[in-house]
């Protein structure tokens, strides 16, 4: 046990597989993308299809940064499950390193469009965004309530 009394139990290491499929079931994740001297944060929606993660997006930073600046991103997402009385019981988080391009032919235009990928705000979203992961890590964790400290 280490010093903050939390056990290998408590943590689960996935598989590249595992954590793809945890992706596949939730739609909220986290673009991590570097801009010159600086990094930028994105709250997006997205799938997983054949093991690549799809958004859309329209013009502005993100796209500018991923088509003009530097197309090596970071992306994340996470989820809590509750027991039946509604606490927090088990968590999962991925991470996904990978390289992120926009899609141009007019195939794999088509191709996105019959992912169930739909902005949540009333915009219009012409842009199809893919990442191919490079690195893929998450962890599954067991919740419980914070040891005594003293």
């Amino acid at each position: 046990m280490s010093e903050n009394n939390t056990t290998d139990s408590d943590i689960t290491r996935l598989d590249e597989k595992e954590a793809l499929d945890l992706l596949a079931t939730t739609s909220l994740g986290r673009l991590v993308v570097r801009r010159s001297d600086d990094v930028d944060l994105f709250p997006l929606n997205f799938v997983v299809s054949d093991g690549r993660i799809y958004f859309r997006t329209a013009e502005g930073t993100k796209l500018f940064t991923l088509a003009e600046i530097d197309s090596k991103v970071l992306f994340e997402s996470d989820h809590v499950d509750t027991d039946a009385e509604g606490n927090p019981a088990q968590a999962w988080s991925v991470i996904v390193k990978g390289t992120a391009r926009v899609l141009t032919g007019s195939e794999e235009i088509h191709e996105a469009e019959s992912l169930p990928l739909k902005p949540w705000l009333p915009t219009l979203k012409y842009n199809f965004v893919e990442i191919n992961p490079t690195e893929v890590s998450g962890r599954r964790f067991d919740l419980g309530e914070e040891p005594e400290r003293y």
